[in-house]
Parts: structure tokens; C-alpha cells; sequence
């Protein structure tokens, strides 16, 4: 049994979803990480602008 499944054996974490090769690659890809940064503060600007 891997370390990471040991951590889930309990009942109350048998719902908790583990992420997927993807999505890890995802979370520590920095190039990634910087592009959807951009686009938030892009969709933040619009949404003060709007405002004021």
C-alpha cells in the first residue's frame, strides 16, 4: 500500500478525492501557474473597471 492510500484508510476521508498525474503536473507547472494568474488579474481589472 502506497504512504499517500494510508493516509485515506480512515472512514471519514473515503470520499477525498487524490489528484491525478495531470493535475499535479498541473499545480507545480510554473509557466501554467503564471498564465492562469494573468488571466485572474485580467478578469479582475474588467470587474473594477466596471465598477467605477
Amino acid at each position: 500500500m502506497k504512504q499517500e492510500e494510508k493516509n485515506f484508510e480512515d472512514e471519514q476521508f473515503a470520499l477525498t478525492m487524490i489528484p491525478g498525474k495531470f493535475a499535479k503536473s498541473m499545480r507545480t507547472c510554473l509557466i501554467w501557474q503564471a498564465f492562469r494568474f494573468a488571466v485572474l488579474n485580467i478578469k479582475m481589472i474588467i470587474v473594477v473597471q466596471k465598477s467605477h
